[in-house]
């Protein structure tokens, strides 16, 4: 699962404490989103992001199914 934050961030010319100050979510999860270290985010953040953004979840989120016999 791919997060794309930043490069919804960069595309608005947004910076990280614009989102905070927005959303409320904490910068230090923000940061972790931007720089991709985030691994279990929480599907209420997931939606603010969206809100705040006015984008569907897809456009926050991209995932490819592994195959099977692939491991995570």
């Amino acid at each position: 699962m791919e997060i794309l934050f930043s490069s919804l961030l960069g595309k608005r010319k947004e910076k990280i404490s614009d989102v905070y100050e927005a959303t409320g979510i904490s910068r230090t999860t923000l940061t972790n989103l931007y720089y991709e270290r985030e691994q279990n985010i929480q599907m209420k953040t997931l939606l603010k992001l969206c809100d705040y953004f006015q984008v569907p979840l897809e456009e926050l989120v991209s995932y490819e199914p592994t195959k099977k016999g692939e491991s995570l």
